[in-house]
């Protein structure tokens, strides 16, 4: 394995994740191991400390005999002063193998080798007990220190690593485009406007108009597609939508590609599918790291069902229909058991909808086509009244991914944004890179909580964000 050349001039604190890489060649002696306290137990002749530091799911275990130095059993001791959550550096250890249990190594020391770094209060919330999800979210500032909710960020983290391997390896370029803007996107009128306490007050505007945070980048995308021909985007955006469920957030991260030179929508199809399956190959082959083995009952899926289902991902191609064909399954299914919602032709499908029919096939499946007032003014009009368009739904979450290629005519563009009612002339900029050098292009967005909720087997994606911002919700960190 290649090693990355470090241009630090002095060596970071060693982590538990690059301890666990020496075991085939361990060294004798370790130094300066700082972690938290997760756990311990003082028996009468040894001590065991379990220490975590964030890195790895892996806890490391301390030993410490209690029978070779009397000042361990003074009250004074440090080791009668430890609590589950104390900061604690462990200056010298002895390594020592234990191939026959789980943890194939641990640190035999002395208490005279311990400093407490920092302290907890008597009432600090995570004690060694079960902790439901609903208690966790209750602890913001602590809970991502919980086996589960800290996994969740790990894989979260591992999930773009891949992401951004896969397009590195298709040519695409990482750009960054502006998360204030002055329209709306995606014409549903959900959004959070943006200004500065002094205009406020003179009742003016910052930018001498009205400023929005951004629903999708995709607009700025397609300008940047046009001088790099492949560029994506992992970015923040922001809906004042008031669903308050456990699919919706107020502010979320949502990966966008945009492409030239595409010039039908199963051709979009093909890169989406692509892009989910190599990461969920990466997430196979670290699935040991990545899949905590304890996980709230009731809040989650355990690690077997989630295995099955990612190698169950890779086994086919997923199944493609066009919505007319979807809206007829879901028609003769509504004849047998009933909706909520009636589905019928022209009107957008549902969640219970897109949840059945994901279901039905037992995969992901993809549905082109949907009718033009379905879906945003700039999707390319087929010959009837669909447009080539996509959306991705998977078992249980539903919609994942939504794509579609973009209208390249100016005056067919022009048109329907007439025909909507929109002003035009606000989005001319938008409208005139068809004037110049136009070329068929098309893209996607990919919702990076519910993504990552659902590969990671959570059932609510405001855990699959540090800190969620939801309709109903608090904003008080």
């Amino acid at each position: 394995m290649s090693s990355v050349k470090s241009y630090l001039p002095f060596n970071l604190p060693t982590t538990f994740k690059s301890l666990f890489k020496l075991i085939d060649d361990p060294p004798e002696r370790i130094q300066n191991v700082r972690g938290w306290v997760k756990s311990f137990r003082l028996l009468k002749k040894v001590a065991f400390i379990d220490l975590q530091d964030g890195t790895t799911p892996h806890t490391l275990k301390i030993v410490v005999p209690r029978d070779t130095i009397d000042v361990e059993r003074r009250p004074d001791s440090v080791l009668r002063q430890l609590r589950t959550g104390q900061s604690l550096l462990v200056k010298d250890a002895l390594w020592k193998p234990t191939p026959t249990r789980l943890q194939p190594f641990e640190l035999e020391t002395s208490a005279a080798s311990f400093q407490i770094m920092g302290q907890v209060p008597d009432s600090y919330a995570l004690q060694k007990k079960f902790h439901t999800l609903a208690f966790l979210r209750s602890n913001p500032t602590l809970k991502h220190r919980s086996n589960y909710l800290g996994a969740l960020m790990r894989f979260r983290s591992h999930v773009e690593s891949s992401l951004t391997q896969f397009f590195d390896s298709h040519d695409f370029t990482k750009v960054s485009p502006p998360i204030l803007t002055s329209g709306d996107c995606e014409g549903a009128g959900e959004l959070f406007r943006v200004e500065s306490n002094s205009h406020l007050a003179n009742k003016s505007s910052y930018f001498g108009k009205k400023t929005y945070l951004t629903v999708s980048t995709q607009l700025h995308l397609e300008v940047l597609a046009c001088a790099l021909n492949r560029c994506w985007t992992l970015a923040p955006c922001f809906r004042a939508e008031e669903s308050d469920t456990n699919r919706h957030l107020s502010e979320f991260w949502m990966l966008e590609a945009e492409l030239c030179f595409v010039e039908n929508v199963g051709e979009l199809t093909l890169i989406a599918e692509a892009m989910f399956k190599f990461v969920v190959e990466q997430c196979i082959a670290r699935q040991a790291d990545l899949l905590p083995s304890i996980r709230p009952e009731g809040s989650a899926e355990d690690a077997q069902t989630v295995l099955a289902r990612w190698t169950s991902l890779l086994a086919t191609a997923w199944p493609r229909l066009t919505y007319s064909a979807a809206i007829e399954l879901l028609t003769k299914r509504h004849a047998e058991v009933p909706f909520k919602f009636t589905p019928q032709w022209g009107s957008d499908l549902q969640s219970e909808h897109e949840k059945w029919l994901a279901s039905h096939f037992d995969s992901p499946v993809f549905i082109t086509n949907y009718p033009k007032d379905c879906k945003a003014f700039y999707m390319k009009r087929n010959l009837d009244d669909t447009v080539a368009c996509f959306d991705l739904i998977v078992p249980q979450m539903g919609e994942i991914i939504g794509g579609s290629i973009r209208e390249d005519n100016y005056d067919a563009l022009i048109a329907e944004m007439s025909r909507r009612g929109m002003k035009v002339e606000e989005l001319e900029w938008y409208a005139s890179l068809r004037k110049n050098g136009s070329v068929p292009h098309g893209g996607f967005g990919l919702g990076m909580e519910r993504f990552v909720a659902w590969l990671f087997g959570a059932h609510n994606i405001r855990d699959a964000i540090p800190f969620h911002r939801s309709a109903g919700g608090s904003i008080d960190m």
